[in-house]
């Protein structure tokens, strides 16, 4: 089983994170081909080698028609000062009740502001089965945080940061991008929040913002190194939704290895490490096949490939074999095929 194991060294946002699998692997031209079916306006997506105390880390930059100047600076990667008018406070989701209007390239996605909206742009695109299922749980777990802090029906949480276009990217960016690597299963380190407090558009709160405590309820925090917001509620949001085990990095044979870099300097490399590889734990990995019920072991995705080249030899010709995973049988499918 294919298993990416995020090791949250200085937190995790979606950018770090769409550029650290880029840097894993990913095709990038994939990504931004797959984006294109959705309903937005153009875009230039691409990332820069930098160094982030002595590890070379992929950086991701995003421009858009009419802000050209724009890159991601995300709340994981400057001092907050999230005033309401803020154009790409885009980390940071709230539930008001209130239309902005905006011209330009923010009127098309505007219309998929709210987490309904959203979601149903997702349901309706072309996009891989997967990638709509992971993209869906990223959303809806972020709407059901924000709903429960500001006490509304979370189809109704107005994303105006996740609206934006660069926000979308990320999140959905990060599913493709998982769909590319072919990844099964997902873990996590624990992960660092961060200290201080923000300003947002209704006040000064303490970091972590409430949406991200809300959806990091349940999991493992690790002690805190820097000053400033470094699990963002993207962020947050993915862990919540897609990651099954959260711990120490174990029962994994890593196969790759990529790093997504954040913009400040922190004495902790600012970034955020992603190891790809099969796991080997019992019963999630790897079973036992042979002709006395003792044999080498397998991917368990191997299993009918193998299968099919035992019964391919001479000497398997008329006979019957078990799989079995460790003491219990699996199933008797070579004495039946």
């Amino acid at each position: 089983m294919r298993t990416l194991y995020l090791d949250c060294v200085s937190g995790i946002s979606g950018d770090m994170l769409l550029a650290a699998l880029v840097d894993l692997g990913a095709d990038l031209e994939y990504v931004k081909r797959e984006l294109m079916k959705l309903p937005v306006d153009e875009f230039d997506l691409w990332v820069e080698t930098v160094d982030k105390r002595g590890i070379a880390a992929k950086k991701l930059h995003i421009r858009l028609p009419q802000t050209a100047a724009h890159h991601h600076t995300h709340a994981h990667d400057h001092a907050h000062s999230h005033d309401p008018d803020h154009s790409h406070s885009h980390e940071h989701h709230h539930a008001h009740s209130h239309d902005h209007h905006h011209d330009g390239i923010y009127e098309h996605l505007h219309e998929h502001r709210k987490a309904a909206e959203i979601m149903e742009m997702i349901r309706e695109s072309d996009l891989p089965e997967r990638v709509k299922s992971r993209s869906l749980c990223i959303f809806e777990a972020i709407a059901l945080a924000e709903g429960k802090i500001h006490g509304i029906d979370p189809m109704e949480v107005h994303f105006h940061e996740v609206g934006a276009m660069d926000s979308i990217i990320d999140t959905i960016g990060i599913c493709l991008a998982l769909e590319d690597l072919d990844v099964d299963k997902i873990q996590a380190s624990p992960v660092p929040t961060g200290y201080g407090k923000l300003k947002m558009a209704h006040g000064l709160y303490p970091i972590p913002a409430p949406a991200t405590a809300e959806l990091l309820k349940g999991i493992p925090l690790a002690p805190s190194h820097s000053h400033g917001e470094l699990t963002t509620p993207t962020g947050a949001g993915i862990l919540k939704a897609l990651v099954t085990r959260f711990g120490p990095l174990e029962n994994i044979t890593v196969e790759q290895i990529g790093y997504g870099a954040g913009t400040k300097n922190f004495e902790v490399p600012n970034v955020i490490r992603v190891l790809l590889g099969q796991t080997n734990e019992p019963g999630t990995g790897k079973v036992s096949v042979g002709e006395e019920l003792a044999g080498g072991e397998i991917p368990r995705e191997d299993v009918a490939a193998t299968i099919v080249a035992v019964l391919n030899e001479e000497h398997t010709f008329k006979r019957g074999f078990d799989l079995i995973s460790g003491e219990t049988p699996i199933a008797d499918a070579l004495k039946t095929i």
